[in-house]
């Protein structure tokens, strides 16, 4: 039996310009910071001997191959982004970068999310991805619309409740 399997479809190729500022900042930050630091310990490390039992050493290969491995994917990256800026003319209605609050139909639990690109979601802040299928559901609604997504824990029944968008 072979492992091979099928890539995983791409996702969409959009941001907004804070997720587009941080990800620039943090492949700075990998490539100028932490893995000259990170070369310089495992030179060290190296430098120790025997390095089949050099812990020190094996540790920072590793740290170096993940280093590595997250700047090739943002250096192939970040040039495909388009930054999404402005505000629509319809604000009312739902589109990338709209916070919204939802309303769950069949319990009237409600619920804050901020929809972005699948680089920057936050679960913790609710920020979800434009590719989710809830954003999917979401997207060209407008206040008071009612939608069904089909979610995890079965198909939920939404409806709109607010839409606002930053700057």
């Amino acid at each position: 039996m072979s492992r091979w399997r099928p890539p995983s479809p791409s996702s969409t190729a959009i941001i907004t310009r804070e997720g587009f500022e941080k990800l620039k900042a943090e492949l700075d930050h990998l490539w100028h910071t932490l893995r000259p630091d990170v070369v310089k310990a495992l030179a060290a490390a190296a430098a120790e001997g025997d390095r089949s039992e050099n812990a020190e050493y094996t540790y920072r290969k590793k740290q170096l191959g993940e280093i590595d491995r997250r700047v090739r994917y943002l250096s192939k990256r970040i040039p495909v982004l388009k930054v999404a800026d402005g505000m629509p003319a319809q604000r009312e209605t739902v589109f990338f970068g709209a916070s919204i609050e939802l309303e769950n139909v069949d319990n009237g639990d409600s619920h804050r999310y901020r929809i972005v690109g699948p680089d920057e979601t936050d679960a913790r802040r609710g920020w979800i991805s434009v590719d989710s299928p809830l954003a999917r559901a979401a997207l060209k609604k407008r206040i008071d619309d009612e939608f069904e997504a089909e979610l995890p824990g079965g198909r939920v029944r939404f409806v709109i409740v607010e839409v606002h968008y930053e700057g």
